[in-house]
């Protein structure tokens, strides 16, 4: 989106009503990303603590207007704040619904079933309002989130371990490449409406019959948010074959990777950090310092890594583990450099790659 205006004599007031309408999207549309105060945001992301740490319902917060990077959100993340006003839309639907919404709620541990590995390893929510042409897109790594047609949107597992959310508003017309995302990485769709004047990108994943990706069995898409930003959506089909951080996003950036991701002792084969290729090196983030708290990994479920100076942070979907190699997934990335900065700035322990690289 471009926004000109003539003439050298433009007026604060002007001014100020240009940045509204380019960092406050959706001004006509119930969907969009909200922040803690229900005001439209273009994006933001959380960062919710483990059960430790205020019975695992506090949360750090970040959007398109912070310039500080992290700030502590006085909200419950189960009962109000962000999450809740964006999800607004959804539990009205379930309540009354409309044509003019869709949406489209994909897990790989959904509220009431179990799901086969062949589906990627992901987790999300996709919103669409047909007649305001907005939509949001909220990638996450809470299992059974969000709870099935209940206005109490949280579930308990969620309390247990750190979860990480990224919340971006779309214009409508995006979400057939959203779908495309999607379909790489086959997400499970346990919840969907998606009405047939909708895009079919997303009809056919809530259908379940979508055509299979091809070769090369990864795709990289350029996405613009509603206020202009880009971000990358970076997807792997299972057949990749290969860690999304090393084998995909490290190499597409050729910057050495700081990953975090759950390190759950009861799982075996976690992936070491990889040095194997001294342009990308890939490291696992061992210990993260949070205010108030210093975090292992075995009680962080988040997935995200970030490059060291610049230019890429992702919000992923996949653990660094061999078995995840043959799953699909994904991560949306930003170069915003706050964001780059609040992310680095909490790394506090990296685990050192094996001595033979």
């Amino acid at each position: 989106m471009v926004i000109s205006v003539a003439g050298e004599g433009k007026t604060a007031a002007v001014r100020f009503l240009l940045s509204v309408w380019i960092f406050i999207p959706g001004c006509d549309s119930d969907v969009t990303c909200r922040n803690d105060n229900g005001v439209p945001v273009d994006w933001y992301i959380l960062y919710k603590y483990p059960h430790m740490i205020g019975g695992g319902l506090k949360y750090l917060y970040m959007d398109a207007h912070s310039t500080n990077g992290w700030t502590l959100s006085t909200k419950i993340i189960s009962e109000s704040g962000a999450l809740a006003n964006t999800l607004e839309p959804l539990l009205d639907f379930y309540d009354k619904p409309t044509t003019d919404f869709g949406y489209l709620l994909y897990n790989d541990q959904p509220p009431d079933c179990a799901v086969s590995q062949s589906y990627g390893h992901s987790k999300g929510v996709v919103m669409l309002d047909k007649t305001g042409k907005t939509g949001v897109w909220l990638s996450h790594s809470t299992p059974r989130f969000p709870t099935y047609h209940n206005r109490n949107f949280w579930p308990n597992n969620g309390n247990r371990n750190a979860q990480t959310f990224l919340c971006v508003t779309f214009p409508y017309n995006i979400f057939g490449e959203i779908g495309e995302q999607l379909n790489y990485i086959r997400v499970f769709p346990f919840d969907s409406y998606i009405p047939a004047d909708f895009p079919n990108e997303l009809r056919c994943i809530a259908q379940r019959n979508c055509d299979p990706p091809r070769a090369p069995w990864n795709r990289i898409a350029m996405l613009t948010s509603y206020a202009g930003r880009i971000f990358v959506s970076v997807a792997k089909y299972s057949s990749f074959g290969d860690d999304l951080y090393s084998g995909l996003i490290s190499r597409s950036l050729r910057k050495n990777l700081f990953v975090r991701t759950w390190g759950n002792p009861g799982q075996s084969h976690l992936l070491p950090s990889n040095c194997s290729n001294p342009d990308c090196n890939v490291y696992n983030v061992k210990v993260v310092k949070l205010p108030q708290a210093f975090l292992t990994d075995t009680v962080d479920h988040s997935k995200w890594c970030v490059t060291e100076d610049g230019p890429m942070t992702c919000i992923a979907d996949l653990n660094r583990m061999e078995s995840q190699k043959k799953r699909g997934g994904g991560a949306i990335c930003t170069d915003d450099r706050v964001v780059v900065r609040a992310f680095y700035a909490l790394i506090r322990r990296c685990e050192p790659c094996p001595s033979n690289g």
